[in-house]
């Protein structure tokens, strides 16, 4: 989904691609409501264009809400517990320590002024109303516009019934051009034009054009199915086929509103128009999640009527009758159901039978991938494959959902979570890994080879979350099981672990002496992969601690050498920022900053959190090593929530710490206290990317030059005294209340400010008021 086009200036709001029809008067009455109202839920019946009103309202509200507009797309998530982890992703909130993702969440929101969109809560409604509770009473400066066919059932929501788009009148017959005044028929016209670039509304034909949106009931989901079918048919076909489904009974479902019922009649004809083969790709492609591509198509939809030389013809067809999406993914396809065609094909699915075999093929197929991709991860494809395990984050999901309610599966549910190590581990997941695993352990007791594997996966997730007691009793108890069973794979690699957690637990000698034992027992199984390229960079770190550099310096140059040999990245990375600690101990400046640059690059392609910061805290170093202060500063700060994100700070650990607190000592010291505090603020600000561009000097937040205090100021006195006020942290509202000036006052003064200092973030104008002696301090 496109994530441009909207016009949001913060917020992941999708592009349109296609025109948003007859909504105009209803955008503007939900606007007004969400101005008086901190909940407002869309209602109505699926198809009937909730989200897409939802996502033209947010967009028009963009500029009132600075800290963004933000959607959270909840269809294909099926565990509640996984709610509010799911929208810290959408809102690009970073956690992956033990805290509940609720009071992260509730955290982040708590001083922003921001829009979330809850898109599709029906079938997770206790969940979302659990939590917009929560965050609304911990975030006041919050909104939420929900949809869901069901309200929330919370105090304070207000509620907008979502109606369809408005018909004739039966029995009137249409004046010339007078279909305009019609936005169902508008949208009919323009989805027909789309599939038959010669079709046009006429004064001849605009009756039964009318005709067919009103046996629609004017659901924007039923007319764009129907539209479409103007392929093969005609506009006399196509009403006929239509009276003919609904006069039938067995068309419709008894109970439910009307409307409801009238799109399930539209959506049945649109399938039993489909070919037989058509109907079982529809109905198993249902149990996809996210979206798919074709070879998860071929290995859970092919056969018992769907052959799999039949497939791509098949999927082709769907994507002609607008029942699948296709989606670019590079030079691949990937293709996903809309929500309510997904429903109706899940009931279809359960309705012949397959729905337990189809799951367990599309479990299986992403067992395949994940075990696939773990033996693949030692090697050149390492950043293709955590890009494609992203992109079927939410179909595992559904695997390990499925693994772990599925009576007798949950020993392969156990095995898929452990399998998912590089990914919860390595690729900064280590909240919703600890949610698989611990929920995995819990269910499957046994103790055996696929329990100890987990135990040693989450005992690490632990280790980097900075929960050590969880870790340790982990861990201590996969050595114990290796030890009674004789496993030497399984004691190698908790002995590995057991000693990470000394690392970072200040233990060093101890730590050493683990980690040359599980050295030991990988040579002797023949063990080599990354996991255990980091035994030996973690043993260099040790040897920095230990003052041994000499040391570290030969094993990060094994680790290198091993890393290049076979085309890893992630852990080559770590090897190279143990370098870059061995060029800071040596002095050789130059080094450190290449160093800690060149592992910076390679994490955050893997979106390794640990990785980034580490690197970002080493450039800082180095930084304030060369007397290059204000970097240095900026640095710390915007390694600050990165950090927040992991778990404790530097560990929380004594040797990690130590010249993470000489450098802000030293920075502090040679800028002086308010000059630091801006600075650092600056850096606090940056997002994600930001943070990262700054530390490799690429474009973006930018590296402001340092100002003469000589040079008179371009701004004008008031526009001084606001700088200073913004540097003192003041919003808007509060410089308007020092000053006595209105709230739009104070905005115009800001933007000026802005645009003659070529700044774009108010964290720069902070830090160039804290250099600037000569800003007027404003009168009490």
């Amino acid at each position: 989904m496109g994530k441009a086009g909207t016009g949001c200036e913060r917020g992941n709001l999708p592009a349109d691609t296609t025109s948003f029809v007859g909504r105009k008067a209803d955008v503007a009455e939900v606007k007004q409501l969400l101005t008086r109202a901190r909940l407002v839920t869309l209602t109505g019946v699926g198809g009937v264009g909730k989200t897409r009103l939802a996502v033209q309202t947010a967009a028009g509200l963009s500029r009132a809400f600075p800290d963004g507009v933000w959607l959270v797309e909840l269809d294909g998530l099926q565990d509640p517990a996984l709610v509010a982890h799911t929208v810290l992703e959408a809102l690009g909130v970073h956690d992956e320590t033990g805290r509940s993702p609720a009071d992260v969440l509730a955290e982040h929101l708590r001083d922003r002024r921001t829009l979330v969109v809850l898109d599709n809560c029906e079938h997770l409604l206790d969940a979302c109303a659990v939590l917009a509770h929560d965050l609304l009473r911990a975030a006041p400066g919050l909104r939420l516009l929900a949809t869901s066919r069901e309200r929330l059932a919370l105090a304070g929501e207000h509620l907008w019934p979502v109606s369809p788009l408005p018909v004739p009148e039966p029995g009137r017959p249409l004046a010339g051009g007078a279909w305009l005044r019609y936005p169902a028929l508008t949208l009919f016209a323009e989805r027909a034009m789309a599939v038959d670039p010669g079709f046009a509304v006429t004064a001849e034909n605009q009756d039964r054009v009318g005709s067919i949106c009103r046996l629609l009931a004017g659901i924007p989901l039923a007319i764009e199915l129907a539209a479409v079918r103007l392929r093969v048919l005609t506009l006399a076909e196509l009403e006929a086929g239509l009276d003919d489904c609904f006069a039938l009974p067995r068309a419709v479902k008894r109970g439910g509103e009307p409307r409801h019922q009238t799109l399930r009649a539209a959506v049945e004809w649109s399938f039993t128009l489909c070919s037989p083969a058509e109907r079982h790709l529809w109905a198993r492609a249902s149990v996809f999640a996210g979206g798919f591509d074709l070879a998860a198509a071929e290995r859970v939809c092919a056969g018992d009527g769907l052959p799999a030389a039949d497939l791509r013809h098949r999927i082709a067809g769907l994507v002609e009758k607008s029942v699948l999406i296709r989606e670019a993914d590079g030079d691949r396809q990937r293709f996903r159901l809309l929500e309510p065609l997904r429903q109706f094909g899940r009931d279809k699915l359960t309705a012949s039978g397959e729905t337990a075999s189809v799951l367990r093929r599309m479990r299986d197929h992403y067992l395949d991938v994940a075990e696939r991709s773990e033996r693949a991860w030692f090697g050149p494809e390492q950043a293709d494959i955590f890009r494609r395990t992203r992109l079927e984050h939410a179909n595992l999901r559904s695997a390990l959902d499925y693994s772990l309610t599925e009576p007798g599966e949950l020993g392969t549910g156990l095995r898929l979570a452990s399998t998912l190590w590089f990914y919860w581990a390595g690729c900064g997941v280590f909240g919703e890994g600890r949610h698989w695993l611990d929920r995995a352990l819990a269910l499957a007791a046994e103790p055996d080879a696929e329990r100890a594997k987990a135990l040693c996966v989450n005992g690490y997730v632990a280790t980097l979350q900075g929960d050590n007691a969880a870790a340790v009793a982990m861990l201590e108890e996969c050595r114990a099981y290796a030890r009674r069973t004789g496993d030497e794979v399984a004691l190698a690699y908790a002995t590995h672990r057991l000693g990470c957690n000394l690392l970072v637990g200040d233990d060093v000698g101890d730590a050493k002496t683990l980690f040359e034992e599980a050295l030991a027992r990988y040579r002797q199984l023949g063990e080599l992969n990354s996991n255990v390229m980091l035994a030996g960079i973690e043993l260099a770190i040790a040897s920095v601690f230990l003052g041994d550099l000499d040391r570290a310096g030969r094993l990060c140059e094994e680790a290198c050498a091993t890393g290049a040999a076979h085309g890893e990245q992630w852990a080559h990375a770590y090897a190279v920022y143990a370098q870059a600690l061995v060029a800071l101990g040596r002095g050789d400046l130059d080094r450190a900053a290449e160093h800690g640059r060149d592992c910076l690059r390679v994490k955050s392609t893997f979106h390794d959190l640990l990785g980034i910061v580490l690197a970002i805290e080493a450039l800082a170093w180095t930084e304030a090593a060369r007397e290059q202060w204000e970097p240095a500063a900026v640095m710390l700060g915007s390694a600050q929530p990165i950090w927040q994100a992991v778990g404790f700070p530097m560990f929380g650990s004594r040797y990690f710490g130590a010249p993470h607190g000489e450098c802000e000592t030293r920075t502090r010291r040679a800028l002086g206290d308010g000059p630091f505090e801006a600075a650092v603020r600056r850096g606090r600000e940056f997002g994600l990317p930001e943070a990262i561009a700054y530390a490799l000097g690429d474009s973006g937040p930018s590296r402001p030059a340092a100002t003469d205090p000589a040079r008179p100021t371009p701004l004008t006195e008031r526009e001084g005294e606001v700088a200073f006020l913004i540097a003192d942290g003041r919003s808007n509202q509060e410089i308007a209340d020092r000053l006595v000036i209105s709230r739009r006052t104070a905005e115009g003064h800001v933007n000026r400010i802005l645009r003659k200092l070529g700044f774009d973030s108010r964290a720069q104008v902070a830090a160039w008021a804290a250099r600037n002696p000569q800003v007027p301090t404003p009168q009490s």
